[in-house]
């Protein structure tokens, strides 16, 4: 009989309306085999919105609220509150928001639960787009990407602007833990949470990408796969910052070609030649700065002259490009 590598419990449930392949149905069923029975979800309006509970049943094994989408690292500072004041210390709150409800709508939210230290995990589930109302894009849609309010018609050949490096703001805050987490690589996402459970009296951030086969135009039994080659040509590395120090989770000899990620999705497919070998060379780059970054963070440190950026803060230079 095979080992069992992940916890056997599950407290995601069928019956959720969810798309097939969906990849943030994925990360939901990883994270609550991380947190355990004991977890508080807030989520505010995205997807997840409609995929847990379409009233009046729910897909969740857990205590859940809904929040509204610019809220949720108030409502989970809220929550933790509340829990403390009622003694209910072994209780795990989790906020699951998308790339929109946290880059953009509810920035402003994650930056005070981060400042603030709040005890809670904060998740964001990065599907690179506004999925739920429609493919609009998002500070998260990489540069390139044909969405509903970025098409490929006229003068338009998709969102011009890059993708928002989330890691490096968050990272600035000086959180106790900030990681990168890909559902294709299941061992590695739930080893993440359930190091961000153990921790207590201070801020986790979890940035999880999470493909999605209705718009990013691919077959819904592709995602494991094209969440592999994210990962695996370099574009989404995944690496953990605990402390200050970067550590790389899965190491990469050699990179994939970008092209065989590019290739399987259709809202690339009208990039030019030159565009996705300018693509290349910044997946490169950006690899070739988490690497030295991972390098920087672990060397030991001298005594730092007062002023000097603080590890944590060494760490988010680092990462953006700047040490």
């Amino acid at each position: 009989m095979a080992k069992l590598t992940l916890p056997a419990q599950e407290l995601m449930y069928s019956g959720h309306s969810a798309c097939p392949g969906c990849g943030p149905a994925l990360a939901m069923r990883l994270l609550l085999k991380g947190t355990g029975p004991k977890t508080i979800l807030s989520i505010p309006a995205c997807c997840w919105t409609v995929i847990a509970t379409p009233f009046p049943t729910t897909a969740l094994g857990v205590a859940a609220m809904d929040n509204a989408i610019e809220a949720t690292g108030a409502a989970i500072t809220g929550v933790r509150a509340a829990c403390d004041a009622l003694g209910m210390d072994d209780a795990t709150v989790v906020g699951f928001a998308g790339d929109g409800g946290t880059t953009d709508i509810g920035i402003q939210a994650l930056s005070g639960m981060l400042e603030r230290e709040t005890d809670a995990i904060f998740v964001m589930y990065d599907n690179e787009a506004y999925m739920n109302t429609g493919v609009q894009r998002s500070g998260a849609t990489p540069a390139g990407a044909s969405t509903t309010t970025t098409p490929v018609l006229g003068s338009s050949h998709g969102k011009i602007e890059r993708k928002k490096d989330i890691m490096a703001i968050v990272l600035a805050h000086r959180p106790v833990y900030a990681a990168t987490l890909n559902p294709s690589y299941p061992e590695d996402f739930v080893k993440k949470v359930e190091k961000a459970k153990a921790m207590k009296g201070g801020a986790r951030f979890l940035h999880v990408l999470t493909p999605c086969p209705p718009g990013w135009k691919f077959s819904s039994e592709e995602t494991i796969e094209l969440g592999r080659l994210a990962t695996d040509t370099g574009l989404f590395p995944l690496y953990e910052v605990e402390n200050g120090k970067l550590r790389i989770t899965r190491r990469l000899s050699v990179l994939k070609p970008i092209e065989e990620y590019l290739k399987r999705q259709g809202r690339f497919r009208h990039l030019t030649k030159a565009d996705r070998l300018r693509i290349q060379e910044e997946v490169r780059a950006e690899w070739a700065r988490i690497v030295g970054a991972e390098k920087a963070t672990a060397a030991p440190a001298p005594a730092a002259p007062l002023g000097a950026p603080s590890p944590p803060e060494a760490a988010a230079a680092a990462v953006a490009g700047e040490g």
